[in-house]
């Protein structure tokens, strides 16, 4: 931080000693201290903060580049989910229009009911309530 050698903080105790006197001296180097305590906790707060703050940033960016890609392949999927639809409805359709012209040339079918009518009657007459 400060390039101070040896010889300039004997200087300055010197200095130190004859402005502010041998009486107060111990209680001023301990609030110097203190002071510089406070100071050096301050600058590492602030370190620290804006250290968070590169980190969030970093994530915010990154989160940013993971809801493209997700919103990117969101849309493709559902361009293709589309596509498919389409081919199938298409196929749907070509489907139901060669089976039209299918039905409409056969014949009659016989119904179920005429089927399960002629079952119901009997062909012999004694069959039709004869105690046995």
């Amino acid at each position: 931080m400060f390039d101070i050698g040896f010889t300039e903080l004997m200087v300055i105790g010197v200095v130190a000693l004859i402005v502010v006197g041998p009486e107060r001296l111990p209680r001023v180097a301990r609030t110097a201290g203190a002071l510089l305590g406070r100071l050096q906790r301050y600058v590492a707060d602030v370190k620290a903060d804006i250290n968070r703050e590169v980190e969030l940033e970093e994530l915010r960016k990154m989160k940013d580049t993971v809801q493209q890609a997700a919103s990117e392949f969101e849309s493709s999927m559902n361009e293709d989910l589309r596509k498919a639809e389409t081919d199938l409805n298409r196929s749907v359709a070509e489907a139901a229009g060669e089976a039209q012209p299918e039905l409409s040339t056969e014949g009659p079918a016989e119904t179920p009911t005429q089927t399960s009518a002629a079952l119901d009657k009997p062909d012999r007459p004694d069959a039709q309530g004869a105690p046995r």
